[in-house]
């Protein structure tokens, strides 16, 4: 399959069969996300528990005749500086995927947006100045869409350019992953970046 370059009249862009012989693996894509989601938990509070607050573990006094109450440790929940009683830890919510899996619902998602034509390739995308005006006109053809912007390395112009617009995000191809892919209507790249999205699959 051939992608006509956004840019150009007549050069198009060889599509891999790796890519589009793949069928929309929704459970599989599921659980890459849900991996995804998982790992950018950052987990609940932490609490220090009797244990692991720091004092001694001696006996403060002797357990009777002192008319005191009796106590095991400064440590105790009871004192003051003490060790929370049901103290918090935090949890590690983890998905595993292995790397097949993961590859294996990158190409899906890619194989999808294709069919779809929800991907947009540059022979090269770039503006002048950091200006949003620049590059608003730039991507009139999106027509409000929320567009994602895969570039092979990083454009300054292009990401300061992006900061005022909600709906269009510009990423380095090293940042790209299910996720984000999911999260867009259209993807815009070049085609130095999609040759190395593709050549990155090919050599799984």
């Amino acid at each position: 399959m051939k992608l006509l370059l956004k840019d150009c009249i007549s050069d198009y862009v060889d599509v891999s069969n790796f890519i589009l012989n793949r069928s929309f693996n929704k459970k599989l894509i599921h659980q890459v996300l849900l991996s995804y989601i998982a790992l950018s938990k950052k987990g609940t509070k932490a609490q220090k528990s009797r244990s692991n607050v720091s004092g001694s573990g001696k006996k403060p006094w002797k357990q009777k005749g002192t008319g005191r109450a009796r106590v095991g440790s400064i440590r105790s929940p009871i004192w003051r500086s003490g060790g929370v009683t049901f103290a918090a830890e935090p949890k590690k919510s983890c998905v595993k995927i292995n790397k097949k899996m993961y590859n294996g619902a990158m190409k899906s998602i890619f194989s999808e947006l294709i069919i779809k034509n929800k991907i947009i390739i540059f022979k090269k995308f770039c503006i002048t100045y950091p200006k949003t005006k620049l590059l608003m006109e730039k991507l009139k053809f999106t027509e409000n869409k929320k567009t994602l912007v895969i570039l092979n390395s990083f454009d300054k112009n292009l990401f300061l350019a992006s900061r005022n617009i909600d709906r269009i995000m510009v990423i380095e191809v090293r940042f790209m992953n299910p996720l984000v892919l999911l999260s867009y209507d259209l993807i815009v790249t070049t085609v130095d970046t999609f040759k190395k999205i593709e050549n990155n699959f090919n050599e799984i």
